[in-house]
């Protein structure tokens, strides 16, 4: 009795030559493409949101400021995004002028006078007063530094910025040079914790506060490149 040979099926037209399926592949490359354009149109996508709705938001406000006539001079039949932006720096700059004058100086003067006579308010003023002097003058360190420390425990490393030295009775009950550290929070870098900590126990970091940010933010998924920062580092001391 002889054997009867069994011929091959023939290869399914969906199997490659390792019997993986096209259609799985073409479904794994429409997935990949997908992703891929909601990384592409993502950031951009947002930043012209975002912008649009800064914008819209200081003209809806400033145009509550303005005369119905000044108004429909202004803008006419069709909303025009910017201008309400246009007219607050020109605003912020025509009082920045008059502030550097004598009568603006004069005028100022009493102002500040008047507010520091009231209870609550003189303490808010002054408050934030002295933040919006910190970070604003040129010769402040506020923000301008990264730095690594050992927080919440030892062998645990997080990031912070330096806000500057530590003074009055900070510095005096403590027996190290300190220094105050920002240390914020994920994805909310407005929130966080001031840490008093002794210089010694910072790592200062070369990447930049804008750097920094974006690693706190992104929850470390966008990592600064230091390689290419270190190439340049030694093309410079070269």
């Amino acid at each position: 009795m002889t054997e009867k040979k069994l011929k091959p099926e023939p290869a399914s037209p969906d199997l490659d030559e390792h019997g993986v399926s096209h259609r799985v592949g073409m479904v794994a490359r429409l997935r990949a493409y997908l992703i891929a354009g909601i990384l592409v149109t993502a950031p951009i996508s947002l930043t012209v949101y975002l912008t649009y709705v800064f914008l819209t938001f200081i003209d809806h406000n400033v145009a509550r400021l303005l005369p119905k006539e000044m108004y429909e001079a202004l803008y006419g039949g069709t909303t025009i995004p910017g201008i309400g932006l246009i007219i607050a720096l020109a605003f912020f700059i025509t009082v920045g002028w008059f502030a550097r004058n004598f009568f603006g100086r004069l005028i100022i003067r009493i102002s500040e006078y008047i507010v520091h006579r009231m209870p609550v308010i003189s303490k808010l003023y002054s408050a934030i007063k002295q933040v919006m002097e910190t970070i604003m003058a040129t010769q402040s360190q506020a923000f301008r530094e990264v730095v690594m420390l050992e927080y919440p425990r030892k062998g645990v490393w997080s990031i912070g910025f330096v806000t500057g030295k530590s003074e009055g009775e900070v510095q005096e009950l403590t027996e190290e040079e300190t220094i105050n550290v920002f240390v914020p929070t994920t994805p909310n870098p407005t929130s966080g914790y001031l840490l008093f900590v002794p210089k010694k126990e910072l790592k200062y970091l070369e990447m930049s506060v804008e750097e920094g940010v974006k690693l706190v933010v992104s929850a470390g998924i966008i990592t600064p490149d230091f390689t290419k920062r270190q190439k340049n580092k030694d093309k410079r001391e070269s």
